[in-house]
Protein backbone atom coordinates (compact mmCIF):
# COMPACT_ATOMS: atom_id res chain seq x y z
CA UNK A 1 0.00 0.00 0.00
CA UNK A 2 1.43 3.32 -1.43
CA UNK A 3 1.33 6.67 1.08
CA UNK A 4 1.14 8.81 -1.68
CA UNK A 5 -2.11 9.16 -2.22
CA UNK A 6 -2.21 10.04 1.27
CA UNK A 7 0.04 12.05 1.70
CA UNK A 8 -1.35 14.16 -1.52
CA UNK A 9 -4.81 14.19 0.41
CA UNK A 10 -3.35 15.70 3.56
CA UNK A 11 -1.57 18.31 1.99
CA UNK A 12 -4.31 19.36 0.35
CA UNK A 13 -6.06 19.71 3.50
CA UNK A 14 -5.66 22.68 6.55
CA UNK A 15 -6.39 19.74 9.55
CA UNK A 16 -6.74 16.17 9.09
CA UNK A 17 -7.42 13.04 11.48
CA UNK A 18 -7.17 9.70 11.09
CA UNK A 19 -9.58 7.01 12.95
CA UNK A 20 -10.94 3.22 12.35
CA UNK A 21 -14.44 2.69 11.61
CA UNK A 22 -16.30 0.69 14.22
CA UNK A 23 -18.21 -2.37 13.40
CA UNK A 24 -21.56 -0.62 14.84
CA UNK A 25 -21.01 1.90 12.38
CA UNK A 26 -22.15 -0.67 9.31
CA UNK A 27 -25.53 -1.05 8.57
CA UNK A 28 -28.34 -3.82 7.63
CA UNK A 29 -26.62 -3.73 3.44
CA UNK A 30 -23.59 -4.01 4.79
CA UNK A 31 -21.75 -1.03 4.25
CA UNK A 32 -21.16 2.23 6.71
CA UNK A 33 -24.67 4.00 7.15
CA UNK A 34 -25.22 7.82 5.72
CA UNK A 35 -25.97 9.12 8.71
CA UNK A 36 -22.03 8.21 9.90
CA UNK A 37 -20.28 10.35 7.59
CA UNK A 38 -22.34 13.42 9.25
CA UNK A 39 -20.61 12.01 12.37
CA UNK A 40 -17.40 11.79 10.77
CA UNK A 41 -17.28 15.56 9.71
CA UNK A 42 -18.50 16.99 12.66
CA UNK A 43 -15.06 14.63 14.24
CA UNK A 44 -12.95 16.65 11.86
CA UNK A 45 -15.31 19.83 12.85
CA UNK A 46 -14.70 19.35 16.33
CA UNK A 47 -10.83 18.84 16.05
CA UNK A 48 -10.50 22.14 13.72
CA UNK A 49 -12.66 24.27 16.64
CA UNK A 50 -10.35 22.90 19.19
CA UNK A 51 -7.43 23.92 16.89
CA UNK A 52 -8.26 27.63 15.75
CA UNK A 53 -9.22 28.14 19.39
CA UNK A 54 -12.72 28.56 18.49
CA UNK A 55 -14.17 25.54 21.77
CA UNK A 56 -11.76 27.85 24.04
CA UNK A 57 -13.67 31.38 23.00
CA UNK A 58 -17.14 29.53 23.41
CA UNK A 59 -16.84 28.24 26.75
CA UNK A 60 -15.90 31.89 27.76
CA UNK A 61 -18.13 34.07 26.04
CA UNK A 62 -20.95 32.05 25.04
CA UNK A 63 -20.37 33.32 21.54
CA UNK A 64 -19.22 30.17 19.08
CA UNK A 65 -20.45 27.62 16.12
CA UNK A 66 -24.09 26.79 15.27
CA UNK A 67 -24.31 24.24 12.25
CA UNK A 68 -26.31 26.05 9.30
CA UNK A 69 -26.48 23.51 6.69
CA UNK A 70 -24.25 20.41 5.20
CA UNK A 71 -24.15 17.83 3.00
CA UNK A 72 -22.59 15.19 1.78
CA UNK A 73 -22.09 13.61 -1.64
CA UNK A 74 -20.90 9.76 -1.14
CA UNK A 75 -18.52 8.26 -4.26
CA UNK A 76 -17.44 5.03 -2.86
CA UNK A 77 -18.89 2.86 0.10
CA UNK A 78 -17.13 2.41 2.93
CA UNK A 79 -16.96 -1.30 5.18
CA UNK A 80 -15.33 -2.87 8.19
CA UNK A 81 -12.51 -3.28 8.52
CA UNK A 82 -10.74 0.19 7.18
CA UNK A 83 -8.68 3.22 8.68
CA UNK A 84 -10.26 6.62 7.32
CA UNK A 85 -8.51 9.92 7.28
CA UNK A 86 -11.05 13.26 7.42
CA UNK A 87 -9.96 16.29 6.39
CA UNK A 88 -11.12 19.65 6.42
CA UNK A 89 -10.78 23.11 4.84
CA UNK A 90 -12.17 26.50 4.73
CA UNK A 91 -13.14 27.46 1.62
CA UNK A 92 -15.33 30.59 2.30
CA UNK A 93 -15.63 33.23 5.33
CA UNK A 94 -17.50 35.95 5.75
CA UNK A 95 -18.87 38.34 8.58
CA UNK A 96 -20.71 35.61 10.48
CA UNK A 97 -20.08 32.63 8.70
CA UNK A 98 -17.79 30.21 7.31
CA UNK A 99 -17.89 27.03 5.07
CA UNK A 100 -15.91 23.94 5.57
CA UNK A 101 -14.98 21.34 3.22
CA UNK A 102 -14.94 17.72 4.00
CA UNK A 103 -13.56 15.07 2.89
CA UNK A 104 -12.99 11.11 3.79
CA UNK A 105 -10.04 8.81 2.72
CA UNK A 106 -10.27 5.25 2.69
CA UNK A 107 -6.63 3.47 3.52
CA UNK A 108 -8.10 0.68 2.06
CA UNK A 109 -9.16 1.76 -1.16
CA UNK A 110 -6.76 4.46 -1.38
CA UNK A 111 -8.87 7.12 -2.75
CA UNK A 112 -11.76 9.91 -1.47
CA UNK A 113 -14.71 8.09 -0.47
CA UNK A 114 -16.66 11.13 0.33
CA UNK A 115 -17.19 14.68 -0.24
CA UNK A 116 -19.50 17.39 2.30
CA UNK A 117 -19.73 20.63 3.32
CA UNK A 118 -20.82 22.65 6.20
CA UNK A 119 -21.74 26.00 6.57
CA UNK A 120 -20.85 27.28 10.00
CA UNK A 121 -22.88 30.62 11.22
CA UNK A 122 -21.30 32.50 14.34
CA UNK A 123 -23.86 33.05 17.15
CA UNK A 124 -24.31 34.81 20.44
CA UNK A 125 -25.63 32.50 22.89
CA UNK A 126 -26.88 34.90 25.15
CA UNK A 127 -28.78 37.02 22.80
CA UNK A 128 -29.87 34.18 20.63
CA UNK A 129 -28.77 36.02 17.07
CA UNK A 130 -26.50 35.75 14.51
CA UNK A 131 -23.34 37.81 15.29
CA UNK A 132 -19.57 38.43 13.27
CA UNK A 133 -16.72 36.10 13.93
CA UNK A 134 -14.79 37.37 16.89
CA UNK A 135 -11.55 38.74 15.10
CA UNK A 136 -9.00 36.22 17.21
CA UNK A 137 -10.98 33.12 15.39
CA UNK A 138 -10.94 34.69 11.99
CA UNK A 139 -7.67 35.20 12.20
CA UNK A 140 -7.01 31.65 13.28
CA UNK A 141 -9.21 30.48 10.17
CA UNK A 142 -7.29 32.78 7.76
CA UNK A 143 -4.52 31.99 9.11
Amino acid sequence: MTDEALSAFKARMALTMTQEIQWGDMDAFRHVNNTIYFRYFENIRIRYFDHTGVNDLMKQSQIGPILGSTECKFLAPLTYPDVITIGTSITDRAEKRFTMSYEIFSHAQQKVVAKGSGVVVYYDYNKNTSCAIPQTIADAIDG
